[in-house]
């Protein structure tokens, strides 16, 4: 059970840093990470979207650490978003070609998380 509350608190604090990073200044993410230094109005929408979405799936992780009912459902959602954003990044690796090392570190991170999740979700409680 510790452990599963550890992974959840660590996944909460991951995910926002990384949330946070893409949504509070686009413009200084995509320039400085991306490097693109004109960002359009719509993609900077899209980033602080992106950066809520993470942020309120880490808050349900956060809680969802020191709740016993929901603590393997939120195990299992940190599989689901990962597994599916390294999907969509791995489809895009092949379709569209290597992106910034960052987005290149970001898939590594997906793709590791997937199967730790997953054997933390299947430790009794």
């Amino acid at each position: 059970m510790l452990l599963k509350k550890i992974f959840l608190v660590i996944a909460f604090a991951v995910v926002s840093i990384i949330a946070l990073l893409y949504g509070v200044s686009p413009d200084w993410f995509a320039s400085r990470f991306l490097g693109v230094t004109d960002l359009d109005l719509n993609f900077a929408h899209i980033l602080r979207a992106v950066m809520c979405l993470y942020l309120a799936l880490g808050l349900f992780w956060l809680f969802s650490a020191f709740s016993g009912t929901l603590r393997n459902v939120a195990i299992l959602t940190t599989i689901l978003f990962a597994g599916g954003l390294v999907i969509g990044r791995l489809l895009s690796f092949f379709v569209d070609g290597l992106p910034a090392p960052l987005l290149i570190l970001y898939a590594a991170m997906e793709l590791a998380l997937v199967p730790i999740a997953y054997w933390i979700y299947t430790l009794p409680e």
